[in-house]
Protein backbone atom coordinates (compact mmCIF):
# COMPACT_ATOMS: atom_id res chain seq x y z
CA UNK A 1 0.00 0.00 0.00
CA UNK A 2 1.16 3.11 -1.13
CA UNK A 3 1.65 6.51 2.02
CA UNK A 4 -0.56 8.69 0.10
CA UNK A 5 -0.01 11.62 2.73
CA UNK A 6 3.44 11.31 1.50
CA UNK A 7 3.33 10.72 -1.45
CA UNK A 8 1.03 13.72 -2.16
CA UNK A 9 3.21 16.10 -0.16
CA UNK A 10 6.55 14.96 -2.53
CA UNK A 11 4.76 15.64 -5.52
CA UNK A 12 3.55 19.24 -4.77
CA UNK A 13 7.18 19.93 -3.91
CA UNK A 14 8.36 18.59 -6.93
CA UNK A 15 5.82 20.18 -8.92
CA UNK A 16 6.72 23.76 -7.62
CA UNK A 17 10.50 22.98 -7.78
CA UNK A 18 9.62 22.35 -11.60
CA UNK A 19 7.16 25.18 -12.10
CA UNK A 20 9.80 27.32 -10.88
CA UNK A 21 12.69 26.44 -13.05
CA UNK A 22 10.26 26.75 -15.69
CA UNK A 23 9.00 29.67 -15.12
CA UNK A 24 12.53 31.76 -14.21
CA UNK A 25 14.18 29.72 -17.29
CA UNK A 26 11.32 31.78 -19.50
CA UNK A 27 11.92 34.97 -17.56
CA UNK A 28 15.51 34.82 -17.98
CA UNK A 29 15.71 33.65 -21.30
CA UNK A 30 12.60 34.60 -23.24
CA UNK A 31 13.52 32.57 -26.56
CA UNK A 32 13.27 28.97 -24.73
CA UNK A 33 9.51 29.13 -25.65
CA UNK A 34 10.05 29.11 -28.83
CA UNK A 35 12.38 26.74 -29.00
CA UNK A 36 10.47 24.22 -26.97
CA UNK A 37 7.83 24.67 -29.34
CA UNK A 38 10.09 24.16 -32.51
CA UNK A 39 12.33 21.25 -31.05
CA UNK A 40 10.18 19.77 -28.61
CA UNK A 41 6.99 20.22 -30.29
CA UNK A 42 7.86 20.12 -33.74
CA UNK A 43 5.62 23.11 -34.41
CA UNK A 44 6.14 26.23 -35.07
CA UNK A 45 3.13 29.22 -33.72
CA UNK A 46 3.12 32.65 -33.22
CA UNK A 47 2.73 32.75 -29.16
CA UNK A 48 2.42 36.42 -28.57
CA UNK A 49 4.07 38.14 -25.66
CA UNK A 50 5.77 37.16 -22.68
CA UNK A 51 3.30 38.21 -19.53
CA UNK A 52 5.50 37.23 -16.65
CA UNK A 53 4.03 38.98 -13.48
CA UNK A 54 3.50 37.56 -9.87
CA UNK A 55 -0.09 36.78 -10.51
CA UNK A 56 0.50 34.87 -13.56
CA UNK A 57 3.25 32.66 -11.61
CA UNK A 58 1.08 32.29 -8.43
CA UNK A 59 -2.00 31.03 -10.75
CA UNK A 60 0.24 29.11 -12.80
CA UNK A 61 1.61 27.46 -9.69
CA UNK A 62 -1.81 26.97 -8.57
CA UNK A 63 -3.11 25.24 -11.63
CA UNK A 64 -0.04 23.06 -12.34
CA UNK A 65 -0.39 21.44 -8.55
CA UNK A 66 -4.02 21.03 -8.91
CA UNK A 67 -2.84 18.96 -12.57
CA UNK A 68 -0.36 17.09 -10.45
CA UNK A 69 -2.72 16.11 -7.74
CA UNK A 70 -4.75 14.63 -10.02
CA UNK A 71 -2.56 12.99 -11.86
CA UNK A 72 -1.25 11.42 -8.80
CA UNK A 73 -4.70 10.85 -7.56
CA UNK A 74 -5.11 8.68 -11.02
CA UNK A 75 -1.66 6.83 -10.03
CA UNK A 76 -2.77 5.61 -6.61
CA UNK A 77 -5.89 4.53 -7.22
CA UNK A 78 -4.53 3.03 -10.31
CA UNK A 79 -2.01 1.28 -7.94
CA UNK A 80 -4.31 0.56 -5.07
CA UNK A 81 -6.81 -1.77 -7.27
CA UNK A 82 -4.51 -3.79 -9.80
CA UNK A 83 -3.37 -6.92 -8.27
CA UNK A 84 0.15 -7.96 -7.90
Amino acid sequence: MINIKHLLRVSLAWISIVYAICYAGVALFPGIRSAFMRYALHTETDIGQNVLTFGTFISGLVIWNIIALLGIWLFIELFNRTKK
